[in-house]
């Protein structure tokens, strides 16, 4: 027999070998009928509970409390489906469960100790929920990162800014928060007139103007807006200022809506903002 025949001697033995260990690889774990209930059994498990988190998901409640609520619920169901499938499929694989557990005490504590951090934002998780601090749909500030918050899990926040960016920031870690949708915020604009304007007519005409602009945005302003008075005397002008009450989420865009009707508005009155002017005298 030549070199050529032998080579393929050995490699049809070694192919069925491999055939045969396969078979038996097969037979023995995938066969299992220990292991075909662990797989049945963990496919269970994840159907009902991304069933129960999509129903969940699905449910609209109209206060952030209840959202809160939706999404702590949602991420309990992922970490107890993960210790339901671990459990019950060491069971099925005829594991003592029960004496597992009752041996890992000592384990348990230096595992503790590690684990202090994972500890430390469940137990935040929680107590947050309870005091209710803040809501999933609250606008929040946290060591600088303004944004809405969007989940709230047992182990971490996520919050949005305006920009669509995602800070995952976890519960131990949610300290010296500033909730800014607990009370109406602050809308302020100011707006420039020349020092030659009839000031004393113009503000008699001001309240009129505020009901107007007020009529328009309805949806974004709480309240009428605000004459203040004069805010300061400037260069080229006098700086009249104005305040509305409004909803944290329109912080950004009501101020810009302020200064475009406050301009049309004056310049309806016959009121132009000034620009820099000089005045040379010549000796």
């Amino acid at each position: 027999m030549d070199k050529k025949s032998t080579t393929s001697v050995f490699g049809k033995l070694a192919a069925a070998l491999l055939i045969c260990l396969s078979a038996w690889a097969v037979d023995r774990f995938v066969f299992s009928h220990a292991v075909l209930r662990v797989v049945a059994m963990a496919a269970g498990v994840l159907f009902c509970a991304q069933l129960l988190v999509l129903i969940l998901g699905a449910i609209k409640p109209a206060s952030h409390r209840g959202r809160t609520v939706l999404t702590i619920l949602a991420s309990l169901t992922r970490y107890a489906a993960a210790i339901v499938i671990l459990c019950w499929g060491l069971s099925l694989l005829g594991v003592d469960v029960n004496m597992i557990v009752a041996s890992v005490g000592i384990v348990a504590l230096v595992v503790g100790f590690g684990a202090e951090s994972l500890i430390s934002d469940v137990i935040t998780g929680f107590f947050m929920l309870f005091e209710n601090q803040y809501n999933v749909g609250d606008i929040v500030e946290v060591n600088g990162f303004r944004g809405t918050v969007k989940e709230i899990g047992i182990r971490t926040t996520s919050i949005m800014d305006t920009g669509k960016n995602v800070k995952i920031v976890n519960n131990s870690d949610m300290r010296n928060i500033l909730n800014r949708s607990d009370n109406a915020s602050i809308a302020a604009s100011s707006i420039d007139i020349p020092y030659s304007t009839d000031l004393e007519k113009l503000e008699s005409k001001i309240p009129a103007l505020m009901q107007e602009i007020y009529e328009r945005h309805r949806d974004v302003m709480l309240s009428v807006p605000r004459y203040l008075g004069v805010q300061e005397l400037g260069a080229s002008g006098i700086t009249l200022k104005f305040i509305v009450e409004i909803e944290e989420g329109n912080i950004f865009s009501v101020p810009r809506i302020l200064n475009h009707d406050l301009l049309l508005g004056f310049r309806s009155l016959g009121v132009e903002c000034p620009f820099p002017q000089l005045d040379v005298h010549n000796g």
